[in-house]
């Protein structure tokens, strides 16, 4: 079983690593793919290039057994639309591997806004990782009675279909406060891996002066 972990990891930080640490461990996943975002389709640019995007993420999934950076979405042009990953994944992988899809609770409750986001079903399995205690939140009605199980050993069964939420530890760390950090001249250390700091230290990101 495959899980599939989408942002512009601009840059990448704690707030992605833990949680998906815990998906992972919790559903007994064989890998993890962090797929940098190339364009992303509902937010603004990222602050800094794909290439520095891709070099934080492979250095912060280093040593992590499983965690791997998968560069499909930068290497493609126009939109990063999930489900064009999520096809292209199929074609590699065939159609019996169990792919999970995970999100956070904020990007499942806009999922129906997503590009032909009821053919992501039809590909993959979606895990949504949320604060414990927390409500689901959607406006998804039918489809999500159809999809949804409670059970974890479906996500093994069957290659794609359901819907799977998932407590973690979920920490208030956001990318946008890391840049702000930056540009303040103050350090982002232990909210995202030292080796991240010092590349972004080293390449001069999020700084005043920043170039991308």
């Amino acid at each position: 079983m495959i899980g599939i972990l989408g942002g512009t990891f601009d840059p990448i930080h704690f707030g992605h690593l833990r949680p998906a640490l815990e998906v992972q461990e919790h559903l007994g996943m064989d890998e993890v793919r962090f797929i940098p975002c190339g364009l992303p389709p509902h937010r603004r640019q990222p602050a800094v290039s794909v290439a520095h995007r891709a070099a934080m993420v492979e250095l912060a999934v280093q040593g992590q057994p499983g965690f791997v950076m998968d560069p499909r979405e930068l290497q493609r042009e126009g939109p990063s639309y999930s489900v064009d990953t999520l096809e292209s994944l199929r074609a590699e992988l065939g159609q019996e591997v169990p792919l999970c899809l995970m999100l956070g609770m904020d990007a499942f409750a806009g999922l129906s806004s997503w590009h032909r986001w009821r053919e992501i079903t039809r590909l993959a399995h979606v895990v949504v990782s949320h604060r414990p205690g927390s409500p689901a939140s959607h406006d998804l009605g039918d489809w999500m009675e159809d999809h949804c199980t409670q059970d974890p050993r479906d996500l093994r069964r069957t290659p794609a279909g359901r819907v799977f939420f998932l407590p973690v530890t979920q920490l208030d760390i956001s990318a946008t406060a890391i840049r702000r950090l930056i540009a303040r001249g103050f350090s982002p250390l232990y909210l995202t891996p030292r080796v991240v700091v010092d590349y972004i230290a080293d390449h001069g990101l999020y700084g005043p002066a920043a170039t991308r």
